[in-house]
């Protein structure tokens, strides 16, 4: 249960010209962080997204795969984008220095977590979430699901969206793990898919992969078919 105390925080008794009046200056801070953002990160080039748990730890399987795909990206030459935070992202951005290449971290301000570890190249954080998810989307050409929480799910969730809406191409999104993500494939299957609020082939917009070399082939085979086009997404 969320304490009654910050309930009653977020819900401070505020007047109408109050809250018009903090919505108009924060239309200017939101436009500021956009211009920051896309003035950083359009100097990255094609680029692959990790998303995954800030919790796992350094001896864990996955912490491992993530930094050899983050230093076998880098040495392709790709650029590698994750959340700038500790567990997995520091991985990927570990392996990505490691390999000579691009480590970007995209953070986000929050009062319990450090968001950023000491292996970036380009760093910046953000406010607002939503501003941050845009960053990813807008400039990653792959996006790589490690095993994480509800902060992965939402962003493996926007780029399922955005593919299957048509936003955005049709890119590589892999789940790593599938002792970890088969549960969420077969609840998509025996709920959504039968009640018919997703249909068969958007089962085909993500794969799942338990190795470096299984993710790295799925990526390269899609970057170099199409590179020499990539552009930001929108």
């Amino acid at each position: 249960m969320i304490p009654d105390d910050r309930v009653k925080r977020k819900f401070e008794k505020k007047t109408w010209s109050e809250v018009k009046s903090k919505n108009s200056w924060q239309v200017f801070r939101i436009m500021a962080e956009f211009v920051e953002g896309f003035d950083l990160l359009n100097e990255l080039g094609p680029s692959v997204t990790l998303f995954g748990s800030a919790r796992t730890k350094s001896n864990s399987p996955h912490y491992q795969i993530a930094y050899e795909l983050g230093k076998r990206l880098s040495e392709e030459g790709l650029s590698v984008i994750t959340g700038g935070g500790p567990g997995l992202m520091e991985a990927a951005n570990k392996g990505a220095v490691e390999g000579k290449g691009i480590s970007a971290g995209i953070g986000v301000e929050l009062p319990f977590e450090a968001s950023n570890n000491p292996y970036l190249t380009k760093d910046i954080s953000f406010r607002y979430f939503f501003v941050r998810k845009l960053m990813f989307l807008k400039y990653s050409q792959a996006f790589v699901a490690l095993p994480g929480g509800f902060g992965t799910l939402d962003e493996l969730f926007e780029a399922l969206t955005l593919a299957q809406t048509g936003k955005t191409p049709r890119f590589p999104i892999i789940l790593v793990g599938r002792d970890y993500w088969q549960g969420l494939v077969d609840w998509l299957v025996e709920v959504p898919l039968k009640a018919g609020t997703i249909s068969t082939g958007d089962l085909d917009l993500f794969r799942l992969a338990d190795s470096s070399d299984e993710i790295m082939e799925m990526i390269l085979t899609f970057f170099n078919k199409h590179r020499q086009n990539m552009v930001p997404n929108f």
